[in-house]
C-alpha cells in the first residue's frame, strides 16, 4: 500500500457497546495490524443532547477486556490529538464556512415550528416525508433565498443557524466499496443534510471528513447502515479539496438476529436470552442493566474469535483463531456482503472450545473471581486475589479436571465450588427411592476403611469400594451415584474417586458420614 495504514473506531458515548460496534473495532484492528499500520480511537460526541456519562469510560473497558488496544485515542494520546469531537469545536466551522463561500453549503435560518410546518405543507401521497433537499430548499428560508443584505443582517444579529450541504441537482455519486465493488447513488435522492448544527457544533457527515483528512485515515471501515450516507461524505471531500486524500471505504455487513429477519438489537436479546453488549451496562438515568458476554461468563478471546467469523472467513474450514492467527489470516476481500446471523448456540460453542483449550494457569484468575463472586469459601474479592486463602496448586488441579465440563466461566461454580467447601445441600431425594440397610452398612465400612488407609489416591480408593462391595454382594455401579451426592452434593462432576483425591481423607469421611446422618432421619 502506498500510504501508512490507519484506520480508526468512532464511536458515540451514548449507552453500551452493541457487538457489531466490537465487530466493527475487531475488522478495524486486525486490518491495521496486518498492515503494520495505525489502529485510531476517536470518540464523536458531536451531539451533547445524546452524551451518556460514563458511556466513554465503558468503551475503554470494553477494549481493554477485548485486547484490541488503540495506538491513539484521547487515553492513549497521540500527535493528532485532540481525539474527542467536542475538543475540537473551532477546527470544523472554518471548514463549513470554506463550503458556504465556495457555493457548496449554505446558511438556513429556519426555526423548528418552519421545519414542522414544512413536513405538513408539502406533504403528498407520494412525498408522505418531505425532506429539506432540492426540491424544496427554494421555498425555506436561507442563503439562497434571501438577500446577501438579509443574510448578513441575520448573522449580525446572532439568529440561530445551521449550514448544510447544498446537494447537487442531477449528479450521480460513484465509488469503490472493498467489499460491495462499485456503488452509485443518484443525488437527487439525497437531501441537504445540517453540517453545522445552530450550537456550532458539527453534525456527523461534517466531523467525520475533517477528522479523517487531519488525522490521515487511510481506509474507513463502518457498518452498511451509513452507506446512504456514503455520498454526503464523498462530495465533501470534494468539496474540500481533499479528494486525493480520501480513505478507501468499506461499508460491514450487518449483524443479524438469529432468524435473520433484521439488525440484532438489545431488545433482541432481552426476548430471546442472550447478551448483545460486550459488558454490562447500566444506564445511569434508567438504572437498567443489560448483561455483557464478559459478565454472562465468555472469555475475551472467544469473543473476539465468534465476532471475526461474523461475516468473515478465510476460506478453510478452520473456526478457532488466536489474535495473531487472524492477524495473518485477516482480509476485506474475504468479508461478506451478506447480513450474518447471531447464534448464541454457536457463540457457547467458541466458549466452551477456548474453555477446553486453555491452560488452568491462563483461566485460574477469572474462575478465582467467578467463585469469589459466588461466595465460594476461601474466595475473596477484595484485597486485589480473588484466591487468597487457597492453594494455587489445587486451583490449577481442580481447572484441569473440570474445565471440559464447562462451556462458561460460571460453570465452574456448581463443577468445582464442592472441591472447596462442603455442599451446603445434598440431593439425598435421588439416593433415598434405593436405599437400604445393606447400603447403610456398606458405607459405614466404607468409611471405616478410609479413615485407615495410608496411600489416598483415586486408583486405591476405587480398589478399596470394590473390595468392600464384592465382600457384601454389591454391585460397584449401584453405590457410585450415592457416593457421589455424598461427595459433590448432587448427580455431576468429574470422576468420583478423583474428587475424593483432591478434597482430601478428612473430607471425604465427614461428607460421608453427614449424609448418611441425614439419611438415617429422613
Amino acid at each position: 500500500m502506498d500510504k501508512k495504514v490507519r484506520v480508526r473506531f468512532a464511536p458515540s458515548p451514548t449507552g453500551g457497546l452493541h457487538l457489531g460496534g466490537v465487530r466493527t473495532v475487531l475488522f478495524n484492528y486486525l486490518f491495521a495490524k496486518k498492515h503494520g499500520g495505525d489502529f485510531i480511537l476517536r470518540i464523536e460526541d458531536t451531539d451533547q443532547s445524546r452524551f451518556v456519562p460514563g458511556a466513554e469510560e465503558y468503551i475503554f473497558n470494553t477494549l481493554a477486556w477485548c485486547g484490541l488496544i488503540p495506538d491513539e485515542s484521547p487515553v492513549h494520546g497521540g500527535p493528532y490529538a485532540p481525539y474527542r469531537q467536542s475538543e475540537r469545536k473551532a477546527t470544523y466551522k472554518q471548514y463549513a464556512e470554506q463550503l458556504v463561500q465556495t457555493g457548496h453549503a449554505y446558511y438556513a435560518f429556519d426555526t423548528p415550528e418552519e421545519l414542522e410546518q414544512m413536513r405538513v405543507q408539502y406533504k403528498t401521497e407520494e412525498n408522505p416525508s418531505p425532506q429539506y433537499n432540492h426540491a424544496l430548499r427554494m421555498k425555506m428560508r436561507n442563503s439562497l433565498t434571501l438577500s446577501a443584505d438579509e443574510v448578513a443582517a441575520l448573522l449580525a444579529a446572532g439568529t440561530p443557524h445551521v449550514v448544510r450541504i447544498k446537494m447537487p441537482l442531477d449528479e450521480t455519486v460513484t465509488f469503490t466499496d472493498m467489499i460491495r465493488g462499485e456503488v452509485s447513488f443518484h443525488t437527487s435522492q439525497v437531501d441537504d443534510k445540517v453540517l453545522l448544527k445552530a450550537d456550532g457544533m458539527p453534525t456527523y457527515h461534517l466531523a467525520v471528513v475533517v477528522d479523517d483528512y487531519l488525522m490521515k485515515i487511510s481506509h474507513a471501515f463502518r457498518g452498511e447502515e451509513w452507506l446512504p450516507s456514503a455520498p454526503v461524505h464523498i462530495l465533501l471531500w470534494k468539496y474540500l479539496g481533499w479528494s486525493a486524500d480520501m480513505p478507501q471505504w468499506a461499508h460491514l455487513p450487518l449483524i443479524l438476529k438469529p432468524d435473520g429477519n433484521g439488525k440484532l438489537s438489545k431488545r433482541d436479546g432481552d426476548r430471546l436470552g442472550f447478551p448483545v453488549f460486550a459488558m454490562d451496562w447500566t444506564d445511569p438515568k434508567s438504572g437498567e442493566k443489560t448483561i455483557g458476554f464478559k459478565e454472562r461468563g465468555f472469555l475475551p478471546e472467544a469473543f473476539v474469535n465468534l465476532l471475526a467469523l461474523l461475516g468473515w472467513n478465510d476460506g478453510t474450514d478452520q473456526e478457532i483463531f488466536t489474535i495473531d492467527e487472524l492477524i495473518r489470516a485477516f482480509s476485506m476481500d474475504r468479508v461478506h456482503k451478506g447480513g450474518a446471523k447471531f447464534n448464541y448456540e454457536k457463540a457457547l460453542w467458541y466458549n466452551q472450545e477456548w474453555i477446553k483449550r486453555a491452560a488452568p494457569e491462563q483461566l485460574a484468575d477469572q474462575v478465582s473471581e467467578t467463585l469469589a463472586a459466588a461466595g465460594v469459601q476461601g474466595f475473596v474479592t477484595d484485597a486485589g486475589s480473588a484466591s487468597a486463602g487457597v492453594d494455587r496448586e489445587l486451583l490449577l488441579r481442580v481447572i484441569q479436571l473440570v474445565k471440559e465440563r464447562c462451556t462458561l466461566l460460571a460453570d465452574f461454580v456448581p463443577q468445582a465450588a464442592f472441591f472447596f467447601a462442603t455442599p451446603s445441600e445434598f440431593d439425598t431425594a435421588s439416593i433415598q427411592p434405593k436405599w437400604n440397610d445393606t447400603k447403610n452398612m456398606f458405607f459405614i465400612e466404607l468409611a471405616k476403611a478410609y479413615e485407615s488407609s495410608v496411600v489416598w489416591e483415586a486408583t486405591d480408593l476405587e480398589k478399596t469400594l470394590k473390595e468392600i462391595a464384592a465382600a457384601q454382594d454389591l454391585k460397584p455401579g449401584e453405590l457410585m451415584l450415592p457416593l457421589r451426592i455424598m461427595l459433590v452434593g448432587g448427580k455431576f462432576g468429574p470422576g468420583v474417586f478423583d474428587i475424593a483425591e483432591i478434597i482430601g481423607k478428612e473430607a471425604t469421611i465427614e461428607r460421608i458420614k453427614k449424609v448418611l446422618s441425614i439419611l438415617e432421619h429422613n
